[in-house]
């Protein structure tokens, strides 16, 4: 009975899980019972207060510490899932400045975070989702559409993981797993911090919509995109951007 009672229970990973997406994202799911490893880094708090609001919903929660730009943690990352129906990958930052200027540092985080450990993690854990005829869900960003003066090296490497969707969904199709993307435009998220009150006006300005996009708005698309509601969908990237980009 209990072996029945855990081959139909869901569990989901959600990387970059004490971020805005990626705990409103851990919530949504919650909602709907999935049983959640949480993934972080350094941010130990917020997934403390996240593992706390998701049990009270009725799942279990498991968090799970690696550095994400070091793809050698990748390894124990792995080593810490067992049933897996959904992967969600929503971790790393932006850098900004004139490309001449960035840092072979900064590129390297940058290419490991968005492109080399999310491509490894995958790989690793596919034989999982496989078994579970799961999904995938990257969270990429419109810079990855099309491109963003200042952030040149963060576009490169959001367009990569769109490419990689695009690929990957064409061997996965016939064994059952779907992977899509999304791309936010402008989230009311921390990542927004860096900017001052004038800029972020500036910026609402040329969006339609006029303001910026609530991460429950994109945690809701990536809730979809795991549920049976979008089993005819892969390979494709959905666009929240209020307008910015059509």
């Amino acid at each position: 009975m209990w072996t029945l009672r855990w081959k139909q229970m869901k569990y989901a990973l959600i990387t970059g899980a004490s971020g805005g997406i990626g705990s409103s994202t851990a919530l949504s799911l919650a909602e709907e019972g999935w049983n959640l490893y949480l993934h972080y880094h350094t941010n130990e708090k917020a997934i403390t207060d996240l593992i706390h609001k998701v049990e009270k919903l009725g799942v279990e929660a498991i968090p799970i510490r690696a550095n994400l730009a070091l793809p050698k943690e990748v390894g124990s990352l792995v080593n810490s899932i067992f049933q897996l129906d959904a992967i969600i990958y929503s971790s790393g930052n932006s850098s900004w400045g004139m490309f001449q200027d960035q840092t072979e540092e900064e590129v390297d985080y940058l290419i490991n975070v968005h492109v080399k450990s999310p491509l490894l993690l995958i790989q690793k854990l596919l034989p999982k989702l496989i078994d579970r005829k799961g999904s995938i869900v990257m969270v990429s960003s419109i810079w990855g559409q099309i491109g963003g003066a200042c952030e040149v090296v963060y576009s490169t490497v959001k367009g990569a993981q769109l490419a990689f969707v695009k690929s990957l969904s064409k061997e996965l199709a016939l064994s059952g797993v779907r992977i899509n993307a999304i791309a936010p435009g402008a989230v009311d998220t921390s990542m927004m911090g860096s900017f001052s009150e004038g800029e972020l006006e500036a910026l609402r300005e040329e969006i339609p919509m006029g303001r910026f996009a609530r991460a429950d708005e994109v945690s809701g698309s990536i809730q979809f995109l795991t549920s049976p509601k979008s089993s005819y969908i892969t390979g494709q990237t959905i666009s929240i951007n209020g307008g910015w980009h059509t």
